[in-house]
């Protein structure tokens, strides 16, 4: 939790309001506004004293106190006099490599996280954060004077011992504060606050220590402040990762900044007219010049090449409605020329972390171009301190706690964090967990797609059908072959866009699987890790499957995720428990019968069946190759016989299509092509643009069926071709 140091330009570290970061130079800090900076010397020997007359608020936590105050007036601040009481004479003796007494440290972090509005039990359990982890304290003895709900925040945040973990301390300590996260979000905030006070005074560490924080930092920390909301945090974090990973880069970015800042802002005529147009209109309304911050500049540098003037800022227009927004809107593209492409409406379609503003531009007589951010106030705090603005979010309008009743709901929208608790259950490696992780959290942003059924999937920018299946169904979309977007026909590997609309289409076929080549088209770990996760079943349910002597077809049904179906035909005998597919019994009680997808065996085919993974039974031909293998490697066969009655070789094929003229010829030309002989047919009415025929069909080969279903899904406007869940009849 700390990495004592003093600030990356050698001046002692101070606590300093979040507007104020430490790397930044004097010239940028005279721009912002916030409380004066706060001696921590003084604070220091304020520690020391240890706590004041009984019933006062310490000295030391008084400015933690007037900050929390000035967002929640009737807090109760005894508890946090009594939780720095306990994290003061705990850290009494322990010094940072600044000088400064530990205690400090969780004095800053506090500092910072009242600031952002964060309630009371967040900054106790802030006051505590390193007790357990530096200390004698235990989680007992925290839980025992501050009650459960602390107790398990500074449990959250507490690492992992190197000594009991190694190498996978770090990803271990990630997972288990995500997991705590996912139960309660303020863990997050806490860890978020901890890293920034400790990346402002990363300056007496060792270069090679500084640059491997700030790339966890980069990799890790700041995206997920991104995906809480919490800008302020991120964007102080970003100037200050920025400053060690970058120093050259971050050396010109500043020399454009303080350049353009002894010139004077080209911004704030544009917003004293801003002003005025809204107060003709009788709009009340608060216009404020919003520097950008460095990172933010040297992403506008690379992206614009030169700047101008107005590209080192934005205009902050702030109302008390949202009626207000679209009024100021209104008046501004009335008023002024307005850049259409730049608008963006992210109060109707919220961002996926709590954003919420109406983003617009103006171009002036000069052409330069004014970027305007327009929102109310409380879109403000929460565009600023995201999930912490929500206070409590798991809190009852009784007062109650939501956890009482189970699991508590994810607070983040629509739910990114419930989905990476998902797949990271499907990780115990803890480097693959890692890697997942930073992965999952490099996207840059997120887009909101409809579902069919009107509900909507999160995913990462460039996510495929692939990964909205898997998002959707979870396993179940190992049988997806094909998606409609936006209600057009579309392959599982087409990037979707914010705002489509998808339509999965599932097969019928219960041995459908997915292909290895949905890993090229999968940007989401859920989805890499299901995928990954079928495939090494599937080679380990097929260790003997296609070889080159397998019979023609197996590969392309199996690459396609579309083999033939496995559906149940009618019951054996009375007395006869073992199950029964296609009219094959297994000589081995209770086992689940499966058709190989190699030799797509049928009647009157001779056949072995072999046991694998989950006690399934899978039948091959006599003549296999896989049988050769299988008894190579020592597999025992199970005996399995066809049903009795079963002589003749037909089959019945269901063909899920799309509408279109001619579609029944083209499919009966097609089974004709392939020699199958028609014994019946069936067509459905169509149902949304669907249609489905049914087709009982007189195979002169066994050997042929694969050939035959690959024909007839080649047909334009078939989507699916799989066996019919009921026997074949005449």
């Amino acid at each position: 939790m700390s990495a004592e140091a003093t600030n990356p330009n050698g001046v002692s570290p101070e606590f300093r309001p979040l507007t104020q970061p430490a790397a930044l130079p004097k010239t940028a800090q005279g721009r912002r506004r916030g409380r004066p900076r706060i001696d921590l010397r003084r604070l220091g020997r304020a520690a020391l004293l240890g706590p004041t007359t009984r019933g006062r608020t310490p000295d030391a936590i008084a400015h933690v106190a007037e900050a929390h105050r000035a967002h929640h007036p009737d807090a109760d601040l005894s508890i946090l006099s009594r939780a720095y009481v306990l994290a003061e004479s705990s850290h009494r003796g322990q010094m940072r490599k600044s000088g400064e007494p530990y205690i400090t440290h969780p004095l800053a972090v506090t500092l910072i996280l009242a600031e952002l509005g964060a309630e009371t039990t967040t900054l106790t359990a802030s006051l505590l954060h390193d007790t357990v982890e530096d200390t004698e304290v235990t989680l007992d003895q925290v839980r025992e004077q501050f009650g459960n709900e602390v107790c398990f925040l500074v449990d959250g945040v507490t690492k992992l011992e190197k000594v009991d973990y190694g190498a996978a301390a770090e990803p271990e300590t990630f997972r288990k504060m995500l997991v705590a996260t996912g139960n309660d979000v303020r863990v997050m905030s806490i860890k978020l606050a901890d890293r920034l006070h400790n990346m402002r005074t990363l300056g007496v560490m060792r270069p090679e220590k500084q640059a491997r924080i700030a790339k966890v930092t980069h990799d890790v920390l700041i995206p997920l402040a991104e995906r809480l909301g919490v800008q302020a945090l991120k964007t102080e974090l970003e100037d200050l990762v920025f400053a060690i990973l970058q120093p050259d880069d971050y050396a010109r970015t500043r020399a454009l900044i303080d350049g353009n800042a002894a010139g004077g802002d080209p911004l704030a005529p544009i917003a004293e007219n801003v002003r005025g147009v809204l107060k003709e209109a009788g709009i009340t309304a608060e216009v404020l010049v919003r520097p950008r911050h460095s990172v933010s500049v040297h992403r506008v540098s690379r992206k614009r090449g030169e700047l101008r003037g107005t590209d080192f800022g934005r205009l902050l227009v702030l109302v008390g409605e949202d009626a207000d927004c679209y009024a100021v809107l209104g008046e501004l593209h009335t008023c002024f020329t307005p850049v259409i492409s730049e608008f963006k409406d992210f109060i109707a379609s919220p961002k996926f972390n709590l954003y919420q503003s109406l983003h617009t531009a103006v171009a002036g007589a000069d052409g330069a171009v004014a970027e305007i951010l327009i929102r109310t106030h409380q879109m403000h705090k929460v565009a600023e301190a995201g999930v912490v603005a929500l206070g409590n979010p798991y809190a009852q309008p009784d007062g109650s706690d939501a956890a009482a009743d189970g699991e508590r709901a994810d607070p983040t929208r629509p739910g990114w964090l419930s989905r990476l608790l998902e797949w990271q259950e499907s990780t115990p490696d803890p480097d693959a967990f890692w890697s997942s992780l930073r992965a999952d959290l490099a996207q840059d942003r997120e887009i909101t797609v409809f579902r069919s059924d009107g509900g909507t999937l999160g995913l990462p920018a460039g996510a495929s059908c692939v990964d909205a299946a898997y998002a959707q169904y979870g396993e179940a979309a190992h049988a997806c072959i094909g998606a409609r977007v936006n209600g057009r026909l579309a392959t599982l590997s087409t990037v979707l866009r914010d705002g489509d609309s998808v339509e999965l289409l599932l097969a019928h076929d219960a041995a459908s699987g997915p292909s290895p080549d949905w890993l090229e088209h999968a940007r989401t770990p859920a989805a890499r890790i299901a995928i990954e996760g079928w495939l090494a079943d599937a080679d380990s349910a097929h260790d003997a499957g296609p070889t080159k002597d397998a019979q023609p077809g197996a590969e392309t049904v199996r690459a396609t995720g579309a083999a033939p179906a496995l559906p149940c035909a009618p019951a054996a005998a009375e007395g006869d428990s073992r199950p029964v597919v296609d009219n094959a019994v297994a000589d081995l009680p209770d086992a689940g019968v499966r058709l190989a997808g190699c030799c797509t065996p049928v009647p009157p085919d001779q056949v072995l069946g072999f046991v694998v993974r989950g006690g399934v039974v899978t039948v091959h031909r006599e003549g296999c190759a896989a049988v050769a293998r299988m008894r190579a490697l020592g597999r025992e066969p199970v005996g399995v016989r066809w049903q009795e009655g079963t002589a003749e070789l037909r089959v019945t094929l269901v063909a899920e299509s799309f509408g279109r003229p001619h579609l029944l010829a083209d499919l009966t030309e097609a089974i004709a092509t392939a020699g199958a002989e028609v014994v019946s047919a069936t067509v459905e009415p169509p149902s949304e643009q669907r249609v489905r025929h049914t087709y009982t069909l007189q195979l002169t080969d066994a050997a042929g069926l694969p050939a035959l279903m690959r024909a007839m899904r080649e047909v334009a406007g078939v989507y699916d071709v799989s066996r019919a869940q009921h026997p074949a009849t005449a």
